[in-house]
């Protein structure tokens, strides 16, 4: 199993450089896997590079989710679902998702945030 970074992801994601789309496939399909870091740089590259919308980011990196291995899924998933449906930016949904998921007990002086974890 390797492990793969941004660039295999947004490959095979985006099929934009056919060669590598078709090397990032294989390596999905044969059980690749990533780390949380490397989702978060896939996403900022996608809202900030290729200007997808936040819903469309949180949505397909979701679905990609379930065909590869993260540690922290479920955190993960719950922070794109939130970064999807507010205007918090990934780490802040993380924070978010460690709070919900986990009963995790968050320090925070972002006002906004703390009224959401709070509402828990």
């Amino acid at each position: 199993m390797k492990l793969i970074d941004a660039n295999v992801i947004l490959r095979f994601l985006l099929n934009d450089v056919e060669s590598q789309s078709i090397i990032a496939k294989e390596a999905i399909a044969k059980g690749a896997f990533t780390i949380p870091e490397v989702i978060a740089e896939v996403l900022y590259v996608l809202t900030a590079v290729y200007k997808e919308p936040r819903k469309n980011v949180g949505r397909i990196l979701s679905v990609f989710l379930d065909n590869i291995s993260v540690s922290d899924k479920v955190i993960i998933k719950e922070a794109l679902s939130q970064y999807a449906n507010t205007s918090f930016d990934y780490v802040d949904c993380v924070l978010f998702a460690r709070a919900k998921m986990l009963g995790e007990d968050v320090l925070i002086f972002d006002t906004k945030l703390r009224k959401e974890i709070d509402n828990i």
